[in-house]
């Protein structure tokens, strides 16, 4: 019987369905609407503290946001990344440098733990003479601070290219000092650069030239260098800060110098995050497994704390939404329909219609527990059909698709729990058929 044929006649019988006993329709109800599994990052300051800078100190978490009622640099402390957060004042309660700057607009603090007990602050200021943004340094003999600021001039300031702003340091696995910092030429109308510069005597001097990195004629802006072992991954936040449209992405390099290759999908989103967090920015990576950005709660930006894995050197973060395309998988007693008209890729996997039929991908899970495999599907059948769920070798229940018609791409979604590290997922014969686009893990 042809595909065509078949629906006609499952849609006649889904008629006839309406003659069951009600508690059967009831069941088929519930079963389609799973609880979702996903584990979304965590709000842990629920007050304004954007462009948040974070790291962990001998059992203590700190964190620094951009100026605000709390002062210039306010300053949080707490047990554990995710709270509970106490706001402890203001690092650097005299202001920015005196010589070249103004308060008002200090902006995304960076601070370092030197080898020596003591700490670096590296700040974007008001430059006195030009009202561009322009960056600064400050020192500490204590991660609360207070934090004096050193020279009477900018550490760096290119009014040319529109100023400076959004400073981080980066140490190399071989110990050498670095701080990715961006010229703001959104300021002046001109294209912005993300660029590394040399540092030394504990940040607080430049040594050589700049390096540029990656250029947008865009926003392009809050750095983050992170290297991992055949690579090097340099965060940054893309969009308008002030709404929901700002993210973070990444692009990644096998040295320094370059080049850089941008994620083919931005990292976190409003949408990836399925709206709960909304422009997730500013985001600061480390060591510890936990990536932290700030969002937008009822004109403020609020700090969200979430778990980070690395798949392969990539970043993977918890409960935003990673997608594989269903063709890309291992296929078996299927095929790949190329043409398919608005799907994703333009392919999808397709005639998984025998009993040993299956489409498999690989997801990585930043840490074990519940997830939520979302699918992207189209079901011209006329009723219900569906697919297994097999985790690792285990049946894990079935994703439930509703009637869409063919080449009508929807998604649906089934909550599944997986292993900390890599993990295969598998969809294998259901009820009636189904075409599959994409998978995304979130």
């Amino acid at each position: 019987m042809s595909r065509k044929l078949l629906a006609a006649a499952v849609a006649a019988l889904a008629l006839l369905s309406m003659l069951t006993p009600a508690h059967a329709v009831v069941q088929k109800t519930t079963a389609v609407q799973k609880t979702a599994a996903a584990v979304f990052p965590a709000e842990v300051i629920g007050e304004d503290f954007p462009d948040p800078d974070v790291f962990q100190k001998n059992g203590t978490w700190y964190a620094y946001s951009t100026n605000n009622g709390r002062g210039n640099v306010p300053v949080a402390t707490a047990a554990s990344a995710n709270g509970p957060w106490t706001i402890r004042g203001d690092a650097m309660p005299g202001g920015p440098s005196a010589g070249w700057a103004q308060g008002g607009r200090t902006w995304a603090p960076d601070v370092y733990p030197n080898p020596d007990g003591t700490y670096t602050l590296t700040y974007t200021a008001w430059h006195k003479a030009s009202g561009r943004q322009c960056i600064g340094v400050a020192t500490a003999s204590s991660a609360l601070g207070p934090f004096t600021p050193v020279g009477s001039q900018p550490l760096i300031c290119p009014l040319n290219l529109g100023g400076a702003i959004d400073a981080n340091t980066f140490v190399a696995n071989d110990g050498t000092r670095y701080l990715v910092w961006k010229n703001d030429g959104n300021a002046i109308g001109v294209q912005s650069t993300l660029w590394l510069t040399r540092t030394a005597n504990n940040g607080t001097t430049l040594v050589g030239g700049n390096t540029a990195m990656l250029s947008s004629s865009g926003v392009i802006e809050a750095p983050d260098l992170v290297q991992r072992g055949s690579q090097y991954v340099l965060f940054f936040s893309g969009g308008g800060y002030n709404d929901c449209n700002y993210l973070t992405s990444y692009a990644t390099s096998p040295s320094l110098g370059g080049p850089w290759t941008t994620a083919y999908r931005p990292l976190m989103t409003t949408a990836s995050f399925d709206n709960h967090i909304c422009g997730p920015g500013g985001a600061d990576f480390n060591n510890s497994g936990k990536v932290f950005v700030h969002g937008w709660v009822n004109g403020s930006r609020h700090l969200y704390v979430a778990d980070v894995g690395w798949a392969n050197d990539f970043p993977v973060v918890r409960g935003s939404r990673v997608r594989t395309e269903a063709e890309r998988g291992t296929l078996n007693h299927c095929v790949v329909r190329t043409g398919a008209a608005g799907a994703s890729g333009g392919a999808v996997a397709a005639y998984i219609d025998y009993a040993d039929s299956w489409v498999e991908v690989s997801f990585f899970a930043p840490t074990a527990g519940g997830y939520t495999l979302w699918v992207g599907y189209a079901n011209g059948m006329g009723s219900t059909s569906s697919h297994g769920v097999v985790v690792n070798g285990n049946s894990q229940g079935v994703v439930s698709y509703p009637v869409t018609g063919w080449d009508n791409w929807q998604q649906s979604s089934v909550p599944i729990t997986l292993n900390a590290g890599w993990n295969t997922v598998r969809l294998t014969k259901g009820d009636l058929y189904a075409e599959v686009d994409y998978l995304e893990l979130q």
